[in-house]
């Protein structure tokens, strides 16, 4: 495969760009080799500067639940296109796509749009901070919520149960009130609320998608409800990813946990930049205007990103069948691609939530960060760049998450799982 066009461009935009990236883990530092540089992208296919096609199980990151260039999405945004493309003023857009997002999430009665979802989780901690009147959060290794100072917290020495900062430029003022539990271990949260009696929130993605897809246990969420109920402390879920893509109303639906706000993005935006938090109608009050928590963003409710959002919405409300299709599909891919690395003698974990799917070359099942860590990660760079070879573009990390659309075709699954065995066999003959 020719790929001199993208390494060309590769070297030259170091030159303007820190590392060469907008967004670090593009940079393909843990599977090696170039980053691909796109030129487009079309139904469950992107296509690079050297001409080279690939099925992409990336999908953006989540957002292309309908694949690239949906027809309906397009001529969404092409329509609002014509009438401005910002305002800094209320569109009835927003309240459109508002009243969507409340249908499908029982525990949302308002919600707030804002441009991302690191936006989304940073003004959502502060309004559980502002709605209790505490300073302490509880957050989980191995789960992400954006790159805002609060959240890049690292597990302290020795025994410590507060956070300490996980990049440089982070304060350690800033995270010296979050503190660290371990996924799916009820005692280690428990620990967290002995430490300190001014806990604000818990904030958990259910359904992790940045440690690898690792979903929490149903009755490890029941217990964290009570435990914040007994407590007076809010429950977040971080939906960014999941919402919409493991299934149409929430990871509460699934779990039968409502928790007390929820953070959104990704699918919500059609695949324009867009996040949202929203949750019960007296904590939502506390929000400025309304009430005293500060919130404010100049293209928060774009016109441009509503209106894709609305489009990709509405596409899933009139057919609600599709996450149960993709679930079909997606299992078929992993269980195909499981069954071609056992051949090899190579062990692979696989999960499946909707329309995301994860897998680890790992001999145990994966429960939290440090199994996931304990993957291999050097036959998971072998395996994404001969994957990348055969022309099936994956996440360029092990702890990211991979995403099937409805462009994803039956005979494309199929061709990835003999693409596996293939790639499988060349590892295994030290090829």
């Amino acid at each position: 495969m020719n790929t001199e066009a993208s390494k060309k461009a590769f070297s030259e935009v170091q030159n303007f760009i820190p590392g060469g990236v907008n967004s670090p883990v593009r940079a393909f530092k843990s599977v090696g080799g170039t980053p691909l540089f796109i030129a487009e992208g079309e139904g469950g296919y992107l296509k690079d500067i050297d001409g080279n096609k690939y099925v992409d199980f990336v999908q953006s990151w989540g957002p292309l639940i309908f694949g690239h260039r949906d027809e309906t999405i397009e001529q969404a945004v092409i329509d609002a296109v014509k009438h401005g493309l910002s305002f800094g003023a209320p569109t009835l857009a927003e309240t459109e796509l508002a009243k969507l997002v409340i249908e499908f999430f029982d525990s949302v009665e308002k919600v707030r749009f804002v441009s991302s979802g690191t936006e989304a989780v940073m003004s959502t901690i502060r309004l559980a901070r502002g709605f209790t009147g505490r300073d302490d959060i509880v957050k989980f290794t191995g789960c992400y919520h954006g790159h805002s100072d609060a959240l890049l917290v690292e597990a302290g020495s020795g025994a410590a149960t507060f956070g300490s900062p996980s990049s440089p430029g982070v304060p350690a003022d800033f995270t010296k009130h979050t503190l660290l539990a371990e996924y799916n271990n009820i005692e280690s949260v428990k620990k967290c609320f002995v430490d300190s009696k001014d806990i604000a929130c818990v904030i958990i993605e259910p359904i992790a998608g940045n440690m690898g897809l690792v979903p929490a246990d149903k009755e490890f969420l029941h217990q964290l409800r009570e435990l914040c109920d007994e407590n007076g402390a809010l429950l977040i879920f971080d939906e960014v990813m999941s919402g919409f893509r493991a299934t149409l109303n929430g990871a509460e639906s699934l779990v039968g946990v409502k928790p007390d706000l929820v953070t959104l993005g990704k699918v919500i935006g059609g695949g324009m930049p867009v996040g949202a938090f929203g949750g019960r109608r007296e904590v939502m009050a506390k929000l400025s205007p309304e009430g005293p928590v500060y919130q404010a963003g100049t293209l928060s409710g774009n016109p441009v990103a509503m209106a894709a959002g609305y489009a990709a919405l509405s596409k899933l409300k009139q057919n609600p069948r599709v996450i149960a299709v993709l679930e079909e599909r997606a299992k078929t891919l992993v269980s195909g691609m499981q069954a071609a690395a056992k051949e090899q003698g190579i062990t692979m974990q696989t999960d499946v939530r909707g329309s995301m799917f994860g897998f680890f070359f790992n001999d145990k099942e994966v429960k939290n960060f440090n199994n996931a860590a304990s993957s291999d990660a050097e036959l998971f760079a072998k395996f994404h760049a001969g994957m990348l070879d055969e022309g099936f573009y994956f996440a360029c990390s092990l702890y990211e998450t991979g995403f099937i659309s409805t462009a994803t075709t039956d005979e494309m699954v199929q061709e990835t799982i003999e693409a596996s065995k293939r790639v499988f066999k060349a590892i295994k003959d030290g090829k």
